[in-house]
């Protein structure tokens, strides 16, 4: 084989294997003999091989799941606790440079975060104010991961776990709720019921009329009924007659 031709092939080799493709979502910080010299931008690159090597990192919003954590709250009732952690490199160099596996010290730090502010509060609490619990969380672990060039996006509380006779005595407390709010507005709508009936008597007992148009509506209702018999113990000429206005 020609010499030239076969130094040709060994410098085209040596060419391809320097190429790299940085994703436009990703960025790659370039080392050379373990020195770090800067970072890629995306596109297509180039690195001398053996001498310069790359780290890629994802700039893209990530999520790591907080694994559910045995917690004691501030009432002493036990419960089982999970969350979701959204985060993102802004520097891709010092969350390379400033501390090693950022995804598992994010996961350490959330755990333990989760820990401490649940521990600290009631189980209502807990409960009722999920969204404000991940915000909790959210600003003790930036306070850590700002200094590595990550950005926490959020934190989300996903599931609580209660212990079973816990549960029960949950379901009877709503129960006894729904229970008391029924008997109010029954309450409620008896008082009303009786201050509408106060009313019609009142304008009955203004109107003879009324009273008699009340008792053929009465006598009406009974006689749909085929087997009753109705009995008269006064004759109509008793009920008072109605008032004839005064002529002007």
């Amino acid at each position: 084989m020609n010499p030239l031709m076969f130094a040709g092939i060994l410098f085209g080799g040596f060419l391809l294997l320097g190429i790299r493709i940085v994703f436009e979502y990703k960025r790659a910080l370039k080392f050379r003999f373990g020195k770090y010299i800067k970072t890629l931008q995306p596109g297509f690159r180039w690195i001398i091989p053996i001498v310069e090597t790359i780290q890629v990192v994802d700039i893209r919003v990530i999520t790591i799941n907080i694994v559910s954590q045995e917690v004691m709250t501030e009432d002493n009732v036990p419960c089982s606790i999970d969350g979701v952690v959204f985060f993102k490199i802004d520097d891709p160099e010092k969350a390379v440079l400033e501390v090693e596996q950022y995804k598992f010290a994010i996961t350490q730090l959330s755990q333990a975060a989760l820990r401490d502010v649940c521990g600290k509060v009631e189980l209502d609490t807990i409960l009722s104010k999920r969204e404000e619990m991940g915000k909790n969380i959210k600003s003790i672990v930036e306070q850590e991961t700002k200094e590595w060039g990550i950005e926490i996006m959020d934190v989300k509380i996903k599931d609580i776990q209660l212990p079973e006779n816990m549960r029960r005595m949950m379901a009877n407390q709503a129960e006894a709720e729904r229970s008391r709010r029924a008997r109010i507005i029954l309450a409620l709508a008896e008082e009303q019921a009786a201050g509408k009936l106060l009313e019609a008597g009142k304008l009955i007992d203004q109107s003879p009329s009324a009273i008699k148009l009340r008792l053929y509506q009465t006598l009406s209702n009974i006689a749909a009924e085929k087997n009753s018999t109705i009995l008269f113990p006064f004759p109509e000429e008793v009920l008072p007659k109605p008032r004839e206005k005064s002529k002007a």
